[in-house]
């Protein structure tokens, strides 16, 4: 462990824009998108919709990468990789819903899956993380679509009694508001309220619709501050950060491109989480020698 003092460094923004269907989320990603870059060609959308994203062409030459069921999380993290390496400045997943509650998403197959509920889900966990851990470690602005629940609640107008649509529960995994930096929320009619907001750019303001200037905005928030860390320093930064085998393992599964050269710090943050859980307790010992062995399986370094 290390005391040091906090620095802000330049980032780039993980947000979420959550509604129901209708509300303009693709639409509002675009455009927040176009904000950050002025570049419709440093854009990808990872399209979960039925290739809905093309509708929206006519803005500029965005690139899409189209996914179909079954949406297990590895396919999402294998296409942010993909838009990684072809360059992308800012990647759109529309939508992150189906990674949860799609076909061939972590609830399908969890109901699929027999024996111990609990059980089921120490093994579906990783996966979900993994996914998580594929946005909040990229080296691109990531904006995720989210579904809302949808609902209808009548409201007056002229006299009369209207039903209106309004979206209500995100379709996600709980607490996955908390991965992102901005949450968005709108509704039928293209309002924007904010129910998170760790830039303090959009808290607690009117509501308002979004334009490319929205983008913008949360660009130059994203450069203020010391200049990011080099990637092989961050890199090396995160694989000391791991707090547990499980997480180690994530991380290298996460990264093929990079297992040969950080070889060595895996092995070396590996031995001592081993060490650590040694010192501990005799179960943690036991935990330790059974991820020392999955380790082993699947890394091929000592």
């Amino acid at each position: 462990m290390e005391l040091s003092i906090a620095k802000r460094r330049q980032a780039k923004i993980k947000m979420a824009i959550q509604g129901p269907a209708g509300s303009g989320k693709t639409m509002g990603a675009l455009l927040i998108a176009f904000g950050l870059t002025k570049n419709w060609s440093k854009i990808a959308v990872i399209d979960t919709e039925n290739h809905s994203a093309a509708l929206y062409a006519h803005l500029g030459p965005f690139s899409v990468v189209n996914l179909a069921a079954p949406f297990y999380p590895e396919k999402f993290t294998k296409a942010i990789k993909m838009c990684e390496q072809a360059g992308k400045e800012v990647i759109i997943l529309d939508s992150i819903s189906h990674e949860w509650e799609g076909a061939g998403g972590i609830l399908e197959i969890h109901s699929n899956m027999t024996g111990n509920s609990f059980t089921a889900w120490g093994k579906l966990t990783p996966r979900h993380n993994a996914f998580v851990q594929s946005i909040l470690q990229s080296p691109a602005h990531i904006i995720g679509t989210v579904r809302s629940k949808q609902d209808y609640v009548l409201t007056e107008k002229n006299g009369k009694q209207v039903p209106e649509k309004i979206g209500l529960k995100s379709v996600t995994r709980d607490g996955m508001d908390y991965e992102f930096t901005i949450v968005f929320d709108l509704d039928i009619k293209h309002n924007v309220s904010t129910s998170k907001d760790r830039t303090g750019l959009f808290m607690d303001k009117p509501e308002f619709r979004i334009t490319s200037n929205t983008g913008l905005k949360i660009l130059q928030w994203c450069r203020q501050g010391d200049p990011p860390l080099k990637w092989k320093d961050s890199f090396v930064e995160r694989i000391n950060g791991c707090l547990s085998l499980d997480e180690l393992l994530d991380l290298y599964r996460l990264n093929p491109d990079d297992q040969e050269e950080y070889g060595p710090y895996f092995s070396e943050k590996k031995s001592k989480l081993i060490a650590a859980a040694i010192r501990n307790n005799t179960s943690n010992q036991n935990l330790s020698h059974n991820g020392n062995r999955i380790i082993k399986q699947h890394w091929p370094v000592n």
